[in-house]
């Protein structure tokens, strides 16, 4: 299986407002942490994100959380 690049060893923090958004899976966006369209030829997708309340929001940017978009701290032992 392929793996996602790593584009940072921390999360974004943003506060977001209620809408749907579209989380980079394969780390290759110029546009972190939401999808360019870079994963074009490869095994990735974007990941949808519904946000239903405004808030600062900590998103995956290692790409390897086991809680889909949002940050887990797995990045701290990559």
């Amino acid at each position: 299986m392929e793996e996602p690049k790593i584009a940072e060893k921390a999360p974004a923090l943003l506060e977001l407002e209620p809408g749907t958004y579209w989380w980079c899976r394969c780390g290759h966006s110029a546009n972190q942490p939401w999808c360019d369209g870079s994963h074009k030829g490869t095994a990735f997708t974007p990941l949808e994100v519904k946000i239903d309340v405004k808030k600062r929001y900590a998103l995956c940017q290692c790409k390897h959380s086991g809680n889909g978009a949002m940050c887990d701290g797995t990045h701290k032992r990559l």
